[in-house]
């Protein structure tokens, strides 16, 4: 099967190809094009107008702008990347002789914050970044394009992705521990989604080799993992003894209103932030699959992960 892949020297990009280069024949769509071990081309975002991009089966859209953490980025250049260029590679798409499109929106598209206990694809999206609110525009121009027959669209939500080469958001964490310093948020019993890029990959293969029902999925692994996990797993994965403080939930909460009103490190929002629970479901995608279970569990993606820190 021909496969196009944007953005494929990217972290996702980069896994997808190992894990589909035995089967399958490679393309990519990218800003640079360095000759990639598994891949036979890789065009520039050229092609999509000049007519040079090969004949394909799948398209696998990872191409987009990541979220600016520290909130530098202008607001429309999320959109210009992520909902602009989605609408021109699914164009392409359309008219072409390719039957799936594989879309990597994000949780962020639905919620910054879960009220419940976890989210699932019914929740209604609220995106309140420019970065969510621009992956859920590329959802909504997807669904409101007419499909030609014979062709299938699936849009992909996964949580915090990582995997060896990629630390996510765990690279505080990690130094915190590495430092040997406590984890004074023990008392806060909170929960977090993850997904392993070994799950991903897998559930790429899948979906690309399958009659798979086309919609919207979320991805995630099977088990939340609480920061308290997190640190400990981290420790371990160091030979470390992990120091992990129960300090009263009162005491922290009321230290953060202070920092807040000083301009301290540790105000409400920063605690809310590293004590909230964002527990995503991954029923839908295991119904589709037939499955009961993914082959990666949430301790050992993340111990792989661990295993490729370089601190």
């Amino acid at each position: 099967m021909n496969i196009l892949i944007t953005g494929i020297h990217g972290f996702v990009g980069s896994n997808l190809v190992k894990a589909l280069r035995a089967e399958h024949t490679l393309y990519g769509l990218d800003l640079v094009s360095p000759a990639t071990e598994g891949v036979v081309q890789t065009f520039g975002w050229e092609a999509l107008n000049n007519g040079s991009l090969p004949a394909v089966d799948v398209v696998i859209h990872l191409a987009g702008k990541a979220h600016d953490t520290r909130n530098t980025t202008n607001e429309q250049a999320y959109f210009d990347i992520n909902t602009g260029l989605t609408e021109k590679i699914f164009a392409w798409f359309r008219q072409s002789g390719a039957t799936k499109f594989i879309f990597f929106s994000s949780v962020k598209a639905v919620a910054d914050t879960v009220p419940g206990a976890f989210l699932t694809e019914d929740d209604t999206p609220d995106p309140l970044t420019p970065y969510g609110r621009s992956k859920l525009a590329a959802e909504q121009l997807l669904n409101a394009a007419s499909l030609p027959e014979g062709k299938q669209l699936y849009i992909l939500r996964p949580c915090m992705i990582h995997g060896p080469g990629n630390k996510g958001n765990l690279n505080l964490l990690y130094r915190l521990v590495s430092k040997g310093l406590p984890w004074p948020l023990g008392a806060f019993d909170n929960r977090r989604s993850f997904l392993s890029v070994g799950n991903l990959a897998w559930v790429i293969g899948r979906l690309v080799n399958e009659a798979i029902p086309g919609g919207a999925y979320q991805l995630a692994d099977d088990e939340p993992l609480s920061t308290n996990e997190l640190i400990s797993l981290i420790a371990q994965s160091r030979g470390q003894q992990a120091r992990i403080w129960h300090l009263p939930n009162g005491w922290i909460t009321a230290l953060a209103r202070v920092g807040g009103r000083l301009h301290l490190p540790l105000n409400p929002e920063r605690l809310h932030k590293l004590t909230e629970n964002y527990v995503v479901s991954n029923a839908r995608i295991k119904q589709a699959l037939g499955i009961s279970h993914l082959p990666v569990s949430a301790r050992e993606g993340l111990a792989e992960t661990l295993r490729g820190f370089d601190v």
